[in-house]
């Protein structure tokens, strides 16, 4: 960046803010482009101030609302990825509707004063299930992602053509907001292939997905930028607190000649099942954002706001023999919270860019106050061996890809001659797995505590061996991503000997009202229905009903299903135990709660709460 006296930079940067927040709501071309080592706007120097925020992470009757409270911190632009498998959960079949329309998305941003960075990926890893992309794709073992593989990139070549009629009107060449594109996403901490690179770059270009003069960019590690940059485009970098001033002096070796940015500021991080809460402190957070911006570099935090990573989508981590899956809340320890309310860290932010730019932000909009609504203290239910489908006849094991479920549970069934009893192995668990006998509980199996072992007991007659394995997640990160397929990857063994043949029954659990629900108790694998009864206030619109959220303390692990939503995953080994349940999802009058719990019983119940819940976590 140019240099400037303490002075002239707070009147610069004035005048950069101004610019854009007149670029976003203008529906003229504009042009944004790197030029003597800074990004300018229309041919002027422009500092991004940019916040990651997720569409499908936050409800869409709150985009607007999040866009105006970034804007009251003081940002210009926002940033997010786009989820492929989102929008084609089957090849061919495309999904651009209600939560899922990143065009409306882009569209209101603009009309709140703020420009749009996209990173369409393909790759996008965001602790988001397969790091965005479908589940299908593993199905041909012979495919290999993130890689020059011709069926990969055809596929990849598809899905951006597709993607490019929603949002290409939106690029700043045709008077829409959107700024600057990423090329892939962190390719330098997976690999060196620069040819795979130039075939993302090709294919944004070539789909229209890109104009011919949109500005394109990496991102990675400061360390990895020679690994998955392209050298004739800008590369950013990403780092966490107390990173910053390391990170820079590094990249600037590298590109001395700028420009300078900070594509992901993680100013906070992500929780695992298992673990504890995770939260950075905000002072520091502030003070060195503000020493960034003063710098004159640009910055897109890395989240602004989080949100939830509703239903199955939360992604994991693995290192190629760990495996660590992510909550389903997503609150990132952000600006503003999961539930989309300013927090401490938020009015630490706002005032440092108050400080450098000499500028009073606009008001922050008021936040509706989450309340708790009365539940049902008695369910009906109905046991999952009660509600089975047609099962596949196997003399093989498949996996839930082979059977092109995407996301759910997977039951596997054989049965076992009379023994003395023997050791039951399963090797490739992918990822829980709960073991019966004729319908009895065994024992459980866990990837994420490395379990692949249990001990069966004598069995005098022949019986039933089900075997049933939770999706908890796929990896989003590493290598390990090629692999990922989910159920059982590999083989079992009873005694040294493998079954040789299988009942296996997919279970997405999409068709909840297929379910036949009783006043009969239900301990075991069970779903249980209770009612929320939300009063009808007058002038109730989708945004003016307040969140609540789900009290998970006293149910054990599954998915819980908000009027036929999955609305998110517990389990008792913290640190979330209470479910984010957005106001607009809900309706006056009685909902529908269905909770599938792996460990049910007879005594299950469910209340609300007016607040998120982290912790104390149990030990594992």
């Amino acid at each position: 960046m140019a240099s400037y006296d303490s002075g002239m930079r707070s009147v610069a940067f004035v005048l950069f803010l101004a610019a854009g927040i007149a670029l976003a709501q203008s529906a003229s071309p504009h042009t944004f482009v790197v030029a003597n080592g800074q990004f300018q706007l229309d041919g002027h120097p422009y500092q991004i101030l940019s916040g990651e925020m997720h569409y499908p992470r936050v409800p869409r009757a709150y985009w607007r609302d999040r866009f105006r409270k970034a804007r009251a911190m003081g940002l210009n632009t926002i940033t997010t990825y786009v989820f492929w498998n989102l929008h084609e959960p089957r090849p061919g079949i495309y999904d651009f509707s209600g939560q899922n329309d990143v065009a409306e998305y882009i569209r209101e941003a603009q009309q709140e004063g703020l420009n749009v960075i996209l990173r369409p990926g393909p790759y996008v890893c965001a602790e988001w299930d397969l790091g965005g992309y479908p589940s299908w794709l593993l199905k041909d073992r012979s495919l290999t992602l993130r890689s020059t593989d011709p069926k990969y990139i055809a596929a990849m070549n598809t899905w951006f053509a597709r993607l490019a009629k929603e949002v290409s009107p939106l690029l700043i060449q045709h008077g829409g907001p959107i700024i600057a594109i990423q090329v892939e996403n962190e390719y330098g901490s997976f690999g060196t292939d620069h040819a795979y690179m130039e075939a993302v770059k090709s294919a944004l270009l070539k789909s229209g997905l890109a104009a011919p003069d949109t500005l394109l960019y990496t991102a990675d590690g400061a360390e990895q930028v020679p690994n998955g940059s392209l050298p004739e485009l800008p590369a950013v970098i990403n780092f966490g607190s107390g990173d910053a001033k390391k990170a820079f002096a590094t990249f600037k070796k590298l590109r001395p000649e700028g420009p300078f940015m900070s594509g992901e500021y993680w100013a906070g991080w992500f929780d695992h099942w298992g673990e504890h809460h995770h939260t950075t402190d905000a002072a520091s957070n502030a003070a060195e954002y503000e020493w960034m911006l003063r710098q004159g570099y640009s910055v897109s935090m890395y989240m602004f706001h989080g949100g939830t990573s509703f239903g199955w989508m939360n992604g994991a981590n693995s290192n190629g023999s760990n495996y660590e899956p992510d909550t389903t809340s997503y609150d990132y320890d952000a600006p503003l919270n999961e539930s989309g309310q300013p927090t401490a860290k938020f009015m630490a932010f706002r005032d440092a860019i108050a400080r450098v730019t000499g500028k009073t932000p606009p008001a922050i909009p008021p936040s509706m106050p989450a309340g708790t609504y009365p539940i049902s203290k008695r369910s009906e239910s109905v046991s999952l061996w009660q509600s089975l489908p047609k099962p596949v006849e196997s003399d093989k094991l498949l996996t839930m890809e082979d059977l092109d479920q995407s996301y759910g549970y997977i039951l596997y069934r054989t049965k076992l001659p009379a023994s003395p009893g023997g050791e039951l192995t399963i090797d490739g668990l992918h990822d829980y797995a709960q073991v019966y006998v004729d319908h009895k509980l065994i024992g459980t199996l866990d990837r994420r505590l490395d379990q692949s072992h249990l001990a069966l007991p004598a069995i005098p007659a022949s019986a039933t061996l089900d075997i049933l394995v939770e999706n908890s997640g796929r990896v989003n990160f590493t290598k390990v991503i090629r692999t990922e397929r989910k159920g059982i990857t590999g083989s079992v063994t009873v005694a040294g000997t493998q079954p040789q043949h299988w009942q296996i029954y997919s279970l997405p659990m999409t068709d909840l009202a297929a379910l036949h629900f009783t006043s009969a108790s239900c301990e075991g694998p069970c779903f249980y229905r209770f009612g929320m009864n939300v009063p009808n206030t007058q002038n109730s619109g989708d945004s003016e009903r307040g969140d609540t959220f789900l009290n998970t303390h006293g149910i054990s692990k599954g998915m819980a299903f908000l009027n036929d939503r999955p609305l998110g995953r517990f389990w008792d080994v913290g640190p979330e135990f209470a479910l984010y349940t957005p106001g607009p999802w809900i309706h006056p009058g009685l909902n529908e709660i269905i909770l599938f719990d792996l460990k049910g019983n007879a005594g299950e119940s469910l209340t609300t709460a007016d607040h998120a819940d982290y912790g104390p976590t149990p030990s594992r």
